[in-house]
Order: C-alpha cells, then sequence, then structure tokens
C-alpha cells in the first residue's frame, strides 16, 4: 500500500489513472498498441500520498504523460502530477502533458449529453497521439 502500480509496461507515453479510470486508461493502451503506440499505464492507487517517484520515474522512460480523471479540471488530482513531473523531470519531457477529466459543466440528466460531458477512453487515445505527434 502507498505506492503505484504499473499496471501496463510501456515506452512511448506515461498514463496515470485511479479508480475506474484505470480501466479506462487499460483500454486506451489495447487501442494505442494496434496503432503501434506503447503507453504505460500506472494506477495511482493512493492519491495521498502520491508516488511521486514511480510517476517521475515513467516519464523520465517514455519522455511524455497524460493524466486521466474522471472529475472535474480545476483541483484535479492530475494537476498534482503534473506539478511533480514539472518539478522533477520537466528537461525529460518531449511534449507537453495531457490532463484529461470530465467537462467543467453540470452533470446533465440526459444520456446523450452525460455522454459527452464524462471521459470517455477516445479521449485518452486521442491526448496520447497528439503527446506522440501522432494526431488524427
Amino acid at each position: 500500500m502507498g505506492k503505484a502500480k504499473i499496471e501496463l509496461e510501456g515506452k512511448d507515453v506515461t498514463i496515470t489513472a485511479f479508480s475506474k479510470m484505470v480501466g479506462y486508461a487499460l483500454k486506451a493502451a489495447d487501442i494505442l498498441a494496434k496503432e503501434g503506440i506503447s503507453a504505460e499505464v500506472i494506477n495511482l492507487h493512493l492519491i495521498c500520498p502520491l508516488d511521486r517517484s514511480t510517476i517521475n520515474a515513467s516519464v523520465r522512460k517514455t519522455s511524455r504523460l497524460v493524466t486521466v480523471e474522471e472529475g472535474f479540471p480545476q483541483h484535479d488530482i492530475g494537476a498534482e502530477v503534473c506539478t511533480s513531473v514539472v518539478e522533477e523531470s520537466f528537461d525529460y519531457l518531449d511534449a507537453p502533458v495531457e490532463r484529461i477529466t470530465g467537462a467543467d459543466v453540470p452533470m446533465p440528466y440526459a444520456a446523450n449529453l452525460e455522454r459527452m460531458a464524462v471521459l470517455q477512453v477516445d479521449d485518452i487515445v486521442c491526448a496520447a497521439k497528439r503527446t506522440c505527434s501522432r494526431s488524427r
């Protein structure tokens, strides 16, 4: 307990997530693998204390970071992950960090609007491609 777990080893991009979003990140990694992008997926497990050493070691290996979180973008854990990487591994980054979150809107009641407000696997895939300079 207290340590992040590398759910999937990769070399092109680091994807951090916790809770339900770990499954989404692993699905995105499968899609990315079919397109030649090797994603390392880190399950943060605990967000306090945050396992900065595992995150930074991965970013130093992949040189790219995508943070994934279901919540709102303001005050999210992804911001803390980004801060840690900028403070400790900035010189290793080859692309801007991508923070993927739910939309910054009140949760809609209608199912079609809810799908647009909640993070989807394709959002993670697109962000990883952007960091790897393989946009759609």
